[in-house]
């Protein structure tokens, strides 16, 4: 696409994610036009459209009356993981660019069928892990890349929260979304940490899934207790991972712990060279002539009086990223062959957890 159009973008599931992220920061760039809003509830869609103001702006209950459009060049699927697959599919052969929200698919089947799509009609896909933006993992990817840790062989992936189970939208079903924490939360983790590693060459698989504290009436929770009856999906998941050079991954993933180690989409890298957490900001550690060594880099800007600095959300910026990779051909940050990868490891950790038998790639 020529540098001076304007990429015109339409949204599928005008909910939380949509009003949180992906309106507020398409909005922000001059380079797009947001010109339709479908849901299927059409008060939802009609109140985005309101909500941008902009003469023309469509709205629609039904996305295949939306993929007919012709003028759209690009849509942002916000929708429960359930519809993510047809609706991407159908979206990138009817001539659109797709950035489906996380996690990819609700299985790995649908996932690769997503990638086969986006092969087939030479359209761009990507997944919506906007924490690979933030400036933490931006500046620890940099590291990863020039070596200083080394060969990474050890990592953890965290995903823990102590109280904080969404009780809005379908989170808590089935379903709709294949599973709870590991599939919301735990995606993410998984993500940073494969990608810090540049590792996505899988060789087993062993995790177990728990509803444990799923079932307690009134419980203290940061959204309100939620109803026991409808809480379908785990409330914790844990797994073991192996990589075929032998390295190892542990994934924690949780909406409700009796812990106070929380942490939600951060890593913890162990390698030949050097070391990195995510723990209490960005630390790096490891060894300079004989001696043990932590860092902790400033990735804060400002530092004068009145002025915080500029500062660019990881929404803001994966939007921006994106939208450049469409307007001037450039690979997407995240390729829809690495979230591919995320989604057959999680349904490798359910599968399990289901058959109590570890799971093996490749075989």
């Amino acid at each position: 696409m020529s540098g001076n159009k304007k990429v015109r973008v339409a949204i599928i599931g005008c909910g939380g994610i949509a009003n949180g992220k992906h309106i507020p920061s398409l909005s922000k760039l001059d380079t797009v036009e947001l010109v339709a809003f479908c849901d299927i509830i059409e008060e939802r869609a009609a109140a985005a459209a309101e909500q941008i103001g902009n003469e023309g702006i469509k709205v629609y209950t039904d996305y295949k009356a939306l993929l007919q459009d012709k003028s759209i060049d690009v849509v942002h699927i916000c929708t429960p993981n359930k519809s993510h697959a047809v609706i991407t599919i159908d979206a990138l052969e009817a001539g659109k660019h797709v950035l489906c929200e996380k996690p990819m698919a609700k299985t790995a089947e649908e996932a690769r069928a997503m990638v086969e799509a986006a092969k087939r009609t030479g359209k761009k896909l990507t997944i919506g892990y906007n924490n690979r933006h933030r400036p933490d993992s931006v500046y620890l990817k940099k590291v990863c890349e020039r070596g200083d840790l080394g060969e990474i062989y050890f990592a953890k992936a965290h995903a823990i929260r102590r109280r904080a189970v969404p009780t809005w939208g379908v989170f808590l079903n089935e379903d709709e979304q294949g599973g709870g924490p590991l599939i919301d939360i735990g995606t993410h983790a998984l993500d940073l940490t494969l990608w810090f590693m540049n590792n996505y060459k899988v060789k087993s698989v062993v995790g177990n899934v728990y509803h444990k504290l799923g079932s307690k009436k009134d419980a203290a929770n940061a959204w309100g207790p939620w109803d026991p009856d409808k809480f379908t999906v785990e409330d914790s998941a844990f797994a073991f991972i192996t990589m075929e050079n032998g390295a190892t991954i542990i994934v924690e993933s949780s909406w409700a712990l009796n812990s106070l180690e929380i942490g939600e989409a951060k890593s913890t890298l162990c390698g030949t060279e050097g070391g990195a957490d995510m723990r209490e900001g960005l630390r790096i550690n490891g060894e300079n002539f004989g001696n043990l060594y932590t860092t902790q880099p400033e990735l804060k800007t400002g530092g004068v009086a009145f002025y915080g600095g500029k500062t660019e959300s990881d929404a803001d910026r994966e939007a921006r990223l994106w939208i450049d990779s469409i307007l001037y051909d450039t690979e997407a940050v995240v390729k829809p062959e690495e979230a591919l990868v995320v989604t057959e490891i999680l349904e490798a950790i359910y599968e399990s957890a289901r058959t109590g038998e570890m799971i093996y790639f490749n075989r």
